[in-house]
C-alpha cells in the first residue's frame, strides 16, 4: 500500500487572509509594489485588490504563493521574537546586511529576486538571528 501525499487545500478565504496580511507587512517593511508582487509571484491588479480592505473579494492562490506568503509570516514572527522595538521588526529587511549571504544588500533586495530559493535563504538567515540552526 502506496500512501501519497495529498497537496494542501486552501479555501478561498484563508487565500485572501493570508495574502492581505502579507501584503500589509511587506508595505510595513517600506517594500515597493514591484518587490511585493515580486516576492509573492503575483500579478499588480491582484496586488491592488489585496490593499482594498471591505468588499466582497475571492481569490486562489496555488501551492507556490501560499508557501510565499507562509515565509514573510515566518520572517515577520522571528523578527518579532528576536526584536523589541518596531523601528528594527519593520526597518531590519530594509536595512544593509554585511552577512556574507547578503553581501552589503538588503533582505528586501534578496527577496524581491522573486525565486522561491532566495526567499527561503533570507528566512534561514533572518530565523538564525533567534537561534535556530539549520
Amino acid at each position: 500500500m502506496s500512501l501519497a501525499l495529498q497537496p494542501q487545500v486552501f479555501t478561498k478565504d484563508q487565500c485572501v487572509s493570508g495574502l492581505r496580511t502579507a501584503v500589509s507587512i511587506l508595505e510595513k517593511w517600506q517594500a515597493s509594489s514591484d518587490q511585493v508582487c515580486r516576492i509573492l509571484r503575483i500579478s499588480r491588479s491582484t496586488y491592488t485588490r489585496a490593499k482594498q480592505r471591505g468588499g466582497e473579494w475571492s481569490i486562489g492562490l496555488d501551492h507556490d504563493q501560499m508557501q510565499r506568503i507562509s515565509f514573510v509570516l515566518n520572517i515577520h514572527a522571528t523578527l518579532r521574537m528576536v526584536f523589541d522595538n518596531p523601528e528594527n521588526v519593520y526597518g531590519f529587511p530594509g536595512m544593509v546586511n554585511d552577512n556574507s549571504f547578503f553581501n552589503g544588500r538588503t533582505p528586501l533586495e534578496i527577496m524581491a529576486q522573486g525565486d522561491m530559493i532566495s526567499l527561503y535563504e533570507t528566512f534561514r538567515r533572518i530565523d538564525a538571528l533567534r537561534g535556530a540552526q539549520w
